[in-house]
């Protein structure tokens, strides 16, 4: 039987879930990863629970959920706290938040595609773009 080797150290933690070593110092640091126990040395030591909430933190945040969007969901996925109307209230908050910045870089890439076709793209011409950004916003 083939066992994974115990993750140990800091450094195995960040590289078993593919994130960087301060990551995990700064979660550590604002109670979103749990602390690991000490060896006698004092070193860290961590298990394959701190693996798992680290990947879940790690996926959580490449879907752009907020720190304390997560530190929810954390608690939310405890076996005895799971609850999936939560949960859908968390994810549809963040689902509306996507959809609208989604709305927002559909209207920038319009505006972009419409600048940029109109630059001529000589050197001492007018600028549509610099226009633009040049141009005041109204309030």
């Amino acid at each position: 039987m083939i066992t994974k080797p115990r993750v140990t150290t800091i450094g195995q933690l960040a590289s078993a879930a593919s994130v960087n070593l301060e990551t995990v110092r700064y979660y550590e640091r604002i109670g979103l990863m749990p602390r690991p126990s000490r060896t006698s040395s004092g070193h860290r030591s961590y298990d394959e629970r701190h693996v798992r909430q680290l990947s879940f933190i790690r996926r959580a945040r490449e879907l752009g959920f907020s720190i304390e969007d997560i530190r929810a969901l954390l608690m939310l996925a405890a076996p005895a706290q799971r609850s999936c109307a939560e949960v859908k209230e968390i994810a549809s908050a963040h689902l509306i938040s996507v959809q609208a910045k989604l709305a927002d870089l559909t209207k920038l890439e319009n505006i972009l595609t419409t600048t940029v076709a109109q630059c001529s793209g000589e050197a001492f011409s007018a600028c549509p773009l610099l226009d633009i950004l040049d141009r005041p916003q109204p309030s």
